[in-house]
């Protein structure tokens, strides 16, 4: 997987370097795979400060440092949610960019109810960008979709900063 992912990491570390950007990383679905790729890259602490996989209530609270009533009405996997989460892990950890995916793997139920093969991504960065994308893969197939979900958030951050 890593391996697969390390030349759209050295895109993106160049991209960031270049702008003299960080970004921090709230993995989801995604296990962590995200922040993991950037991570091949040789010097990452150029343009990576840090993040976390948000897997519980506990992660979420601790990361975001947000009271619970700012999820009121949403759901995970959705795109106000992952939005959500990509200003929060951006502002909290002083970065430029932040990016958080949102999604349901597979092979257990989701506890939102979101669909096996769903994922969301938000960007943030500077100057009030924002973007979402979905992912559908309509599979249960949960290392596959975390592969397909891992590869769509970096295409997605990739698309970003290349703007």
């Amino acid at each position: 997987m890593l391996t697969e992912t390390h030349p759209i990491a050295l895109r993106i570390a160049a991209l960031l370097r270049e702008r003299g950007e960080k970004i921090a990383v709230a993995d989801g679905a995604t296990g962590g795979l995200i922040a993991a790729s950037l991570l091949t890259v040789p010097g990452a602490l150029d343009f990576f400060v840090g993040g976390g996989v948000v897997y519980s209530f506990r992660a979420r609270d601790v990361l975001f440092a947000l009271p619970r009533d700012a999820y009121a009405g949403m759901r995970g996997a959705s795109e106000v949610y992952a939005l959500l989460q990509a200003r929060a892990i951006r502002d909290n950890f002083g970065a430029d960019w932040g990016i958080a995916e949102s999604g349901s793997v597979g092979g257990s139920s989701h506890p939102s109810g979101a669909p096996a093969g769903r994922s969301v991504t938000a960007t943030v960065g500077p100057d009030g960008f924002e973007h979402v994308a979905v992912t559908e893969t309509g599979s249960d197939d949960r290392i596959c979709n975390m592969g397909a979900f891992t590869r769509a958030a970096l295409a997605a951050l990739e698309e970003a900063l290349a703007r």
